[in-house]
């Protein structure tokens, strides 16, 4: 996917009140820019660090400018949490998952569980339809070569209960994937933060005993554009009350 207007570089001020930010731009001038990711920001939200925004060019928009990328550590990271979705999407339909052909349907938003939505639905009239909850990462807490990325950065009651409603996909004899897309080009694995959120971390521990599918995959970031590129490892999910679970190998495929 490509930006199109092209981006427009900044230098971050602060973030605040979840949605709000404020970004000095080339010329000095202070913009407020609408910030699209409501969770912690924990690890991407560093005062003067550059970024790059979305301008809409509306005179009527509320906030004409979304922040959509900064750099951290020489790494440009996607912070916008609403791309997920469409780039998982996009990918399905261009055959680019491995894991995830095969379906001629694709279906947005579909109720289930209990007053849930699913991220997408995959059909195909020779298989049980499959459930994919994407999940956006974007925490990497580790400095030194080799650091993974980070899931999730604050507790998600939401996230839980969406792997409890992807186990019971499983036990109703359909498939249920949760899909992490790692928006940094900076990792080589996913680990759960169970020192954030343990309840969570047992969660996906259980549900993947249940028979939910865990796929992790990695983006390639520029202020040009943003491109799903490389399976990535998951760490053995930490459990405070079983061993760990150990997914299979990485796969890779070229850009």
């Amino acid at each position: 996917m490509k930006y199109d207007p092209p981006l427009v570089p900044g230098r971050l001020v602060r973030r605040y009140k979840r949605f709000l930010s404020d970004v000095r731009l080339g010329s000095g001038e202070v913009i407020v820019a609408h910030c699209p990711n409501p969770g912690s920001m924990l690890s991407v939200n560093v005062p003067e660090a550059p970024v790059w925004l979305w301008d809409s060019a509306s005179a009527t928009r509320k906030l004409r400018y979304t922040w959509e990328l900064i750099e951290i550590g020489g790494a440009v990271v996607g912070i916008n949490t609403s791309r997920p979705n469409r780039l998982v999407e996009a990918a399905i339909a261009a055959g680019a998952i491995p894991e995830l052909t095969g379906y001629p349907t694709i279906r947005r938003e579909v109720a289930y569980g209990e007053a849930s939505r699913v991220d997408l639905v995959l059909e195909a009239p020779d298989r049980p339809p499959c459930y994919v909850e994407i999940k956006s990462v974007t925490m990497r807490r580790g400095t030194e070569p080799g650091s993974p990325a980070e899931f999730p950065d604050a507790v998600t009651t939401r996230g839980a209960r969406h792997l409890e409603e992807l186990s019971a996909v499983v036990r109703a004899g359909k498939r249920a994937v949760a899909f992490y897309l790692v928006q940094r080009p900076d990792c080589e694995r996913l680990t759960i933060a169970h020192d954030i959120d343990p309840t969570y971390a047992d969660g996906l521990f259980r549900a993947m005993r249940a028979g939910v599918e865990v796929l992790v995959y990695r983006c390639d970031i520029s202020p040009a554009g943003i491109e799903i590129v490389t399976r990535l490892e998951l760490d053995p999910v930490p459990t405070g009350d079983a061993a760990p679970v150990a997914v299979g190998r990485r796969r890779q495929r070229s850009r």
